[in-house]
């Protein structure tokens, strides 16, 4: 069974939508920039410029407001620019780490200025945000060694929020949201019919348990060098597969990181060596008569980038609806046929 998904061209989509384009405007650049003067961040909020820059617009507007945090990173850049397409407010700040803020003081997603916000003054600027865009929901696609630090600050701000950073102790973070009461949609992928692939695979775990009792397991995954950790992907399904009667650990998927591999091995195009996600689940009887293959391959970050504004569409209703439900994933998003 192969699922490949890559990046559709939108190109001519865009120039229907630029026909009918508005524009929206954001504050000006803080004159001081926080990190040298905390203090000045509420302070100068309230004496700012007006830019002006055009986006593509969608047919309506969500009554909500979207920060995306980590807009340094491509994954961020890519949500923020498909939030634009949604016809998102965008707010003009996006957390970052401590190293980028020493670069540069913002960055810019479709001619729309983000000022970078660091750990160092997050906590001051966090109330202010706040306070002028009240119905604000945040979008997370930080570092995995962040992760936990990141939670703790929506938690305690009580701030609502899409993650699909992977790593960390999931169910440590799921525990602490759920306490929390915290809206959330907290997922280890974002893209729409990979979460579909997954949940059809837990259904298969949930009805057939033990159905491939002493079959072996292989699994290979390979992404862009730079990302770390394994595949929140392929933990969740191996999960599956466990509970359908293999031995297999996640310790024991197989980690492509390196160009060559990825080419030879993996045939992942070379135009697709720093943004791609291909996953392998190999399958055979004990004694070998027997093969299963799964494959889902991913080219670009467009399918997890419209799925984690499908996402933020999806909590800004429950919110809205007051859910007593708080804490969702994306497979929550799926079943409320919440996918534009």
């Amino acid at each position: 069974m192969n699922i490949v998904l890559g990046p559709l061209p939108d190109n001519r989509r865009q120039l229907c939508d630029l026909k009918h384009h508005n524009t929206l405007a954001f504050p000006k650049m803080l004159a001081r920039h926080p990190l040298r003067n905390p203090g000045a961040f509420a302070a100068s909020s309230r004496c700012r410029c007006a830019r002006t820059s055009v986006v593509v617009m969608a047919s309506s507007k969500p009554k909500f407001q979207l920060m995306v945090n980590s807009c340094t990173g491509k994954m961020g850049q890519a949500v923020a620019e498909a939030a634009l397409r949604a016809n998102i407010d965008l707010v003009p700040y996006t957390l970052c780490a401590p190293m980028d803020i020493e670069k540069k003081t913002h960055v810019t997603v479709q001619g729309v200025q983000l000022e970078l916000v660091p750990p160092a003054v997050r906590d001051v600027a966090i109330a202010d945000i706040k306070a002028r865009y009240p119905n604000l929901i945040m979008v997370d696609y930080t570092l995995p060694d962040a992760i936990h630090d990141m939670v703790d600050f929506y938690v305690r701000h009580n701030t609502p929020f899409v993650m699909g950073t992977t790593g960390g102790d999931r169910a440590r973070i799921l525990s602490e949201v759920a306490a929390a009461r915290t809206y959330a949609v907290i997922a280890p992928n974002m893209g729409k019919q990979i979460v579909a692939f997954q949940a059809m695979m837990d259904m298969m775990a949930k009805n057939f348990p033990g159905a491939f009792s002493g079959y072996r397991l292989r699994v290979v995954e390979s992404h862009q060098s730079t990302k770390k950790d394994t595949s929140g992907t392929a933990k969740a399904v191996v999960q599956s597969f466990v509970e359908m009667g293999i031995k297999f650990d996640v310790s024991e998927i197989e980690l492509v990181r390196e160009p060559k591999e990825q080419m030879e091995v993996m045939k992942v195009p070379e135009s697709a060596l720093n943004g791609h996600a291909y996953h392998t689940y190999q399958l055979v009887s004990g004694d070998g008569t027997v093969m299963f293959e799964f494959q889902h391959n991913v080219i670009g970050r467009t399918t997890y980038a419209e799925g984690t504004v499908d996402a933020t569409l999806f909590l800004a209703q429950r919110i809205a609806e007051k859910s007593e439900t708080t804490l969702f994933n994306m497979i929550d998003v799926l079943r409320a046929g919440a996918m534009r």
